[in-house]
């Protein structure tokens, strides 16, 4: 089954780059946080980013983030083998937290993310989870 809806999928598209409709000021789609609620583990991410093959769990989506150590126990060299990041927004900080071993580690203390099965009473309900 193909899920496809032209009006949704461009007006999500369209709201993802930040020029869709949008009441709120300074509305910005994060990816990390995406990244981390939908591929935890970061295996969508590997499948199509083959360079970061060696980063293991979800600091794939972090890896200008980890140390060079880590990175180089990857196989990965950020400016050489894996672009620096062009930006990195502020909003995105609160996702990377240190482990105690020192690597940082963007899922923090919370562990993957846990609304894989939510239902749609999720989305519109009032009341949200942190």
């Amino acid at each position: 089954q193909v899920d496809y809806d032209v009006c949704s999928n461009y007006g999500n598209w369209l709201y993802s780059a930040g020029i869709g409709n949008d009441p709120r000021d300074s509305r910005k789609f994060n990816m990390i946080k995406q990244g981390l609620d939908y591929d935890g583990n970061g295996d969508y991410v590997r499948l199509w980013l083959p360079e970061l093959q060696g980063i293991k769990g979800a600091d794939i989506h972090t890896p200008w983030a980890l140390s060079s150590a880590a990175l180089s126990q990857a196989g990965v060299t950020l400016g050489e083998t894996y672009p620096q990041p062009v930006v990195t927004a502020p909003e995105w900080s609160r996702h990377i937290h240190q482990r105690p071993g020192g690597s940082p580690h963007p899922r923090g203390k919370r562990g993957p993310a846990q609304h894989k099965d939510r239902g749609i009473d999720f989305y519109f309900s009032r009341k949200k989870d942190a």
